[in-house]
């Protein structure tokens, strides 16, 4: 009686070992998955957003918040794996100097009596670049003689031709 005992006891600790390790492997590579996509896709939709015609114009890079934030959401869906709920949120977006910071929340795949365990990834990401400066425009600019908007009709003309 006393082995059969100590053997269901082995038994029993061994599969809860083993419930533990699922969990905790899961939580680890949901997470690195997690942070690589965040990355991936939040440097990527920086680059969609970039306003060329601001850039041009001023020599300084600027993102559009609008085109920022669908960028994402379309990239980071098309993405994500289907096995896992995700909730994205989007805190701060400085369109000059470039720096977003977004969060995406998910749970685990494995789960014990429907408890998930949650994994919550951030990041705050800026984009850097070589600032050359158009001084001819920014004094044209300053001095109130072309306006953005004049710069950007004519910018649109000579690339439609």
């Amino acid at each position: 009686m006393n082995k059969a005992m100590l053997t269901i006891g082995v038994i029993i600790l061994g599969v809860a070992g083993l419930l533990t390790f699922n969990i905790i492997q899961e939580y680890s590579k949901g997470s690195e998955l997690d942070y690589y996509l965040l990355k991936e896709v939040t440097e990527a939709s920086m680059f969609d957003a970039v306003d060329v015609t601001y850039y041009s114009m001023t020599g300084q890079v600027r993102i559009d918040r609008e085109s920022f934030a669908d960028s994402f959401a379309r990239r980071f869906s098309q993405s994500v794996a289907q096995d896992r709920d995700y909730k994205i949120k989007i805190y701060d977006i400085n369109e000059t100097p470039p720096k977003v910071s977004v969060k995406v929340e998910s749970n685990t795949t494995s789960s014990l009596k429907n408890a998930n365990v949650p994994i919550t990834t951030n990041i705050d990401a800026i984009l850097e670049t070589k600032y050359d400066k158009n001084d001819i425009v920014e004094t044209l600019l300053r001095d109130g003689r072309i306006s953005y908007w004049e710069y950007y009709q004519a910018y649109k003309e000579a690339n439609a031709k």
